[in-house]
C-alpha cells in the first residue's frame, strides 16, 4: 500500500524529473513532427512507479493510450475493494487557456 506522504514524495521526485527534462533541450532534438513520448519508471522500499507523458497530432492515438492504462486498472484492481488502490484520477488539460478538469475512475 502507498501511503498519501510517500505518494506526494513520489510524484514530485517525477514532476523535478520532468522539469529537468524539459531544460534540456537535447533531450527534443531527434522527435518525430507528429507525435512523441517520454516515460520514467523509479521504485522505493515498498515498489514501483512509472509515469508516461505522450503527444500526438492525432488526438486518438492519446485516448487509445489512455484507454489501454484504464483497461489494465479494470483488469488489475482489486474486485470489491473501497481502499485507495481503486481510485485512478487522470486531468485533462488544455495548454491554450490553462484550464484543466479532473475526474476519477
Amino acid at each position: 500500500m502507498i501511503y498519501p506522504k510517500d505518494a506526494k514524495n513520489v510524484l514530485e521526485v517525477l514532476g523535478n524529473n520532468l522539469i529537468g527534462v524539459s531544460h534540456d533541450s537535447k533531450n527534443f532534438v531527434r522527435l518525430p513532427d507528429r507525435y512523441w513520448g517520454y516515460f520514467a519508471r523509479g521504485h522505493d522500499s515498498n515498489g514501483r512507479f512509472g509515469v508516461i507523458v505522450t503527444y500526438s497530432e492525432d488526438g486518438g492515438d492519446v485516448d487509445d493510450l489512455i484507454g489501454m492504462y484504464e483497461e489494465w486498472i479494470r483488469k488489475n484492481a482489486p474486485k470489491n475493494s473501497t481502499d485507495s488502490m481503486t481510485t485512478n484520477k487522470h486531468h485533462d488539460v488544455d495548454t491554450h487557456d490553462n484550464n484543466s478538469k479532473s475526474s476519477s475512475l
